[in-house]
């Protein structure tokens, strides 16, 4: 009795599984996979690619850097904010306030942020790419 409703308890986890990667977020290309885990996008990239992440820590405390190219020919406008985590996942300070920056047609632009404590040793960055 207890073996049936192991096999469709199975079947919906990885039902589930493929519902989260059909919705999953739709990078850009030419962004690493190692740098889309550590973007969450809100909406489509629209031909914004983050190309390279840099992240450091200097006397305790981290900072990134991030390479953000537009890999179409029309400018585009790019909503991004960094969320810093703790070792559990839980948000550090309060959260910046979104940040709003054009990137050329073909353009590249570098953001960079610092954690608010020494209590973050992970990121996100959140963005959302508008078409101009």
């Amino acid at each position: 009795m207890r073996n049936r409703f192991v096999v469709p308890a199975a079947l919906c986890a990885a039902l589930m599984t493929l519902a989260g990667s059909a919705s999953a977020q739709l990078h850009d290309p030419a962004t690493p996979l190692a740098v889309a885990s550590k973007v969450a996008l809100r909406g489509e990239a629209n031909s914004i690619a983050v190309r390279e992440m840099r992240i450091v820590r200097k006397n305790d405390i981290l900072v990134v850097q991030a390479d953000m190219a537009n890999m179409g020919r029309t400018d585009r406008t790019v909503f991004y904010r960094f969320k810093w985590l703790d070792n559990v996942g839980n948000q550090v300070g309060d959260g910046e306030s979104w940040k709003q920056m054009s990137v050329l047609g073909l353009g590249q632009q570098t953001v960079k942020s610092v954690a608010p404590t020494s209590a973050a040793v992970d990121l996100r960055l959140e963005m959302n790419v508008e078409p101009r």
